[in-house]
């Protein structure tokens, strides 16, 4: 006797499809028409309470869940030409809520019961890593564009540093975009060698100048005295006009008496190099006048750091030693390279001074002893000859707004970051 005569039908649905609960994806048995018989509670959960779902077409259920029409398509398509079909991606809109699912369906046969002969299949919820993949997709979009963005901006902040590193020293660059702080409330109070000179009777010169030739001139001036300056170790505080302040100790120190043995090396080092362009500058540029440089250097105990105001500071160097140090510059004759009498006592071991008479310096209450430096053609030629020959660097002299623009760029940067880094923290 066949099995099917002896139980009835819907005894033998839940023989054959006894696990149907106990599985977690949706799954259905329908006939050869795709009308279903049997469903599990995920199934159910897929539809509102009202829609019935036994003798219901298995496409028609489909379109009830907003599946597109072309996953409807395919689906008769591949069932019919294969006997089984696997869709990996379908979205179905349970309520208001957007879920993708696998629709995985096979039919089925059997050769004691013509009931199981159908269409079985199931739906595997794949919501959680839909979305988790759309959202790395994003992220790798996002990444892209910010690497993008990262690269513009490195750029940019390269070509910007480039040109502020112009304005400044390099151990005060260096200090800057190398601290971990952006407290810029900072100074102390160290024992310095301060370099004052300015060129003689420049005023006077430049008047009868023409504003390019001019200009061509004190780049030129500036960019040779910066070289010698680097050289040896300076730190070069400002140009003002044709003068140049530069101070030995901060924010870098061998120890005193060498910063101060480096900082005469220096002046004689500049010295020399003046001389070779007042050579060119008559020859090749018709400038009779003779370019002479006066120098003054004092040591002692000076305040550095950042001064200024709320909207801008200024890296620089305070104290009597860079007053007497002008002073100093002022009181001398044409290449002459006068020192206060510390720095002299620092050095004078190395280097050879004439006691000059005790002047009167405006503000100082007492009479200071200057010395000048006795510079021997020998001593000249040893100080030039340990310059490393290079190329001139490209200091150029521009107005202050230029440097706020660039600081002002430089502190965009900065809050555009700060600002993603907000976000990502959110």
């Amino acid at each position: 006797m066949e099995l099917e005569k002896l139980f009835n039908q819907q005894f033998l649905y839940d023989l054959s499809f006894f696990n149907f609960e106990n599985a977690i994806t949706a799954t259905y048995f329908a006939d050869a028409d795709l009308n279903i018989i049997k469903v599990n509670n995920n199934f159910k959960s897929l539809f509102n309470d009202d829609v019935v779902l036994e003798g219901q077409n298995l496409l028609t259920l489909l379109g009830l869940l907003d599946v597109a029409q072309s996953h409807i398509s395919e689906f008769k398509q591949k069932l019919n030409k294969d006997g089984k079909l696997l869709i990996h991606k379908i979205k179905i809109i349970v309520g208001d809520e957007e879920r993708y699912f696998t629709l995985a369906s096979t039919r089925t046969s059997s050769s004691f019961s013509n009931g199981l002969v159908g269409v079985q299949g199931q739906l595997i919820d794949r919501t959680n890593e839909v979305t988790l993949q759309a959202r790395n997709e994003e992220l790798l979009v996002e990444n892209e564009k910010a690497f993008e963005e990262l690269s513009f901006k490195t750029e940019r902040l390269e070509k910007i540093s480039n040109q502020l590193a112009k304005y400044l020293s390099p151990q005060i660059y260096k200090n800057i975009f190398e601290t971990d702080t952006d407290k810029v409330e900072t100074y102390t109070r160290k024992k310095l060698t301060v370099f004052f000179s300015d060129i003689k009777e420049f005023t006077s010169l430049s008047d009868t100048l023409d504003p390019d030739l001019l200009a061509e001139i004190i780049n030129e001036y500036l960019s040779e005295m910066t070289e010698i300056a680097l050289y040896f170790g300076g730190t070069i505080d400002k140009f003002i006009g044709d003068a140049i302040l530069i101070f030995f100790g901060d924010p870098e120190t061998e120890g005193t008496a060498l910063d101060a043995e480096k900082c005469v090396n220096m002046a004689i080092a500049m010295r020399k190099r003046v001389g070779e362009l007042d050579e060119v500058w008559k020859k090749e540029k018709g400038i009779t006048q003779g370019l002479q440089v006066r120098t003054g250097i004092s040591t002692g105990y000076c305040t550095v750091g950042n001064f200024g105001s709320v909207q801008r500071v200024d890296y620089t160097v305070l104290g009597s030693p860079v007053n007497l140090a002008a002073r100093l510059e002022a009181a001398c004759g044409p290449q002459e390279i006068l020192v206060s009498p510390e720095t002299k006592s620092l050095v004078e071991k190395v280097f050879e001074f004439e006691e000059k008479k005790p002047i009167k310096l405006k503000g100082f209450s007492e009479s200071i002893k200057p010395y000048q430096l006795i510079i021997n053609d020998q001593k000249e030629k040893t100080v030039a000859h340990s310059l490393h020959s290079s190329d001139t660097l490209d200091v150029i002299v521009k107005r202050p707004d230029d440097l706020e623009k660039i600081l002002k760029e430089l502190k965009s940067i900065q809050d555009d970051y700060r600002a993603k880094l907000g976000k990502q923290a959110k």
